[in-house]
């Protein structure tokens, strides 16, 4: 049984009688024309329970844990097999979450679902609205366009948090019971600069310190008015916002699908192209945010006015945290070496090297990343002084964002559809799966003896010992 304790439910009644006063707190209108209705913020008083505690065997957040290592403690892979299909209503780009018995998947068409980790049978669904149609969007690649960034856990208050793009354009925070799948939390949370239909939220979601943080990017395209920024939200009631806009005149997203690596009080963000090639404008960087969203430091490569002027940004990979170091690659090719405690400003890595085009997350052990490469899964080592060393590449085209359990390296090739367990140490393919179609960016979940992902139709489960 896992630990239990009373919630204060005399306390969630107050907040929910505070709810109308807040509302104007709580919606954040950015400038430029919006379009359609604005949904209501809301608290639901929810029956008293307890939340569920995380287990060492839970996997509550994109890549494992706030820090995206995207380790798993599971037993070495067998043979792969399909240990069940859910198809559900839309597709599924967010990495799946394993808290207990729940497989947590959201959908494009905007419905969130707990599916049994044992047989994925429906738990309970939730659709939170109809998503935005492509036809009704400037540019990009996603229709309908519902939830794409990852969901997050927050075992404080048991909410499942997603953020769901409306039809109109409108972003929506809401907070889910892991148990039972209501919506015990819901906010309008737009970027705070530029046009909503603009944007699109890509990152995954990050809970820390009782406030959970949601970046945004563009479509694909750049098209129309968008700045790159971050917005938090309380993961308990309807108070303030906080938020970050990168200082560019437009672009510079925050589109990894990683979102955010978290190491020493810092929230590091990978930034993409801006729109300045002349003044500098914090984009094509690493920037060090505090939790209060203030910007502690940041680093961008020399070339970054000629990197935004040809859509080369460094934004592409989540950055990795490997020890006194970080690590930041890009669709450049190249990767850099940071000091986390100074990130250096503009040319001031400790190394780089050319590596590889990276895009997503990375995985990380002890002093290894394992780089998502576009041209197959890259394991580097780091050294003390910040020197990389390539140690193999996969045979095989492993371009999604790996994870690491049992001795091996897990890594999707987008465009076949095969999950490929590659060994830890060599490279070399230990077994292999093809499960069909996977969106961009796919990144398989370990939990137990399976691994799950997100299809273009709902989830795989793999049974992988």
């Amino acid at each position: 049984m896992r630990a239990r304790f009373v919630a204060h439910r005399a306390a969630m009644r107050r907040i929910s009688l505070l709810v109308g006063a807040l509302i104007v707190v709580a919606a954040c209108h950015p400038a430029g024309d919006q379009g359609g209705a604005e949904p209501p913020a809301t608290i639901q008083d929810r029956p008293s329970h307890v939340p569920t505690a995380l287990q060492a065997t839970d996997w509550p957040t994109y890549h494992h844990d706030n820090a995206r290592t995207g380790v798993a403690e599971v037993p070495p892979p067998g043979e792969l097999s399909q240990a069940w299909t859910a198809n559900l209503d839309g597709a599924v780009y967010g990495q799946p979450l394993v808290i207990g018995d729940h497989v947590i998947a959201a959908t494009e068409n905007d419905t969130v679902y707990a599916l049994a980790a044992t047989d994925g049978h429906v738990l309970w669904s939730q659709h939170l609205g109809s998503p935005q149609p492509r036809s009704g969007l400037p540019c990009g690649n996603i229709d309908p366009l519902g939830i794409t960034g990852t969901a997050a856990y927050d075992p404080a208050t048991g909410l499942v948090f997603v953020l769901a793009e409306l039809d109109g354009g409108a972003h929506v925070l809401a907070g889910l019971d892991l148990d039972t799948g209501l919506v015990a939390l819901s906010r309008p949370l737009e970027p705070p600069l530029g046009d909503r239909i603009a944007h699109q939220q890509r990152a995954a979601l990050t809970v820390l310190d009782g406030w959970v943080y949601v970046a945004y990017g563009g479509l694909a395209g750049d098209c129309a008015n968008y700045v790159g920024s971050v917005v938090a939200a309380p993961t308990t009631g309807l108070g303030p916002l906080r938020t970050y806009s990168v200082p560019t005149p437009r672009e510079g997203a925050i589109w990894s699908p990683g979102g955010a690596a978290v190491g020493g009080g810092k929230l590091y963000y990978p930034v993409g192209n801006g729109e300045s090639t002349s003044d500098y404008d914090h984009s094509d960087s690493v920037l060090a945010l505090t939790p209060e969203l203030t910007l502690a430091d940041s680093f961008s490569p020399t070339t970054w006015a000629e990197d935004n002027d040809n859509d080369l940004d460094l934004g592409s990979m989540s950055p990795a945290i490997v020890g006194t170091h970080v690590v930041a690659d890009g669709k450049r090719g190249v990767a850099y070496v940071l000091d986390a405690q100074h990130l250096g400003g503009i040319g001031g890595e400790i190394s780089q090297q050319e590596i590889c085009a990276a895009y997503g997350g990375s995985a990380v052990v002890g002093s290894t990343v394992y780089l998502p490469c576009k041209d197959g899964t890259r394991a580097v080592d780091v050294s003390d002084s910040g020197q990389l060393t390539v140690r193999w590449k996969a045979p095989v085209p492993t371009d999604g964002p790996p994870v690491v359990g049992g001795g091996a390296v897990w890594a999707i090739g987008i465009g076949s559809g095969v999950l490929y367990a590659l060994d830890q140490g060599t490279g070399a393919v230990r077994s292999q799966l093809s499960l069909g179609r996977v969106p961009h960016f796919a990144s398989p979940t370990l939990a137990g003896n399976h691994a799950y992902v997100g299809t273009m139709s709902g989830v795989v489960a793999v049974r992988t010992s």
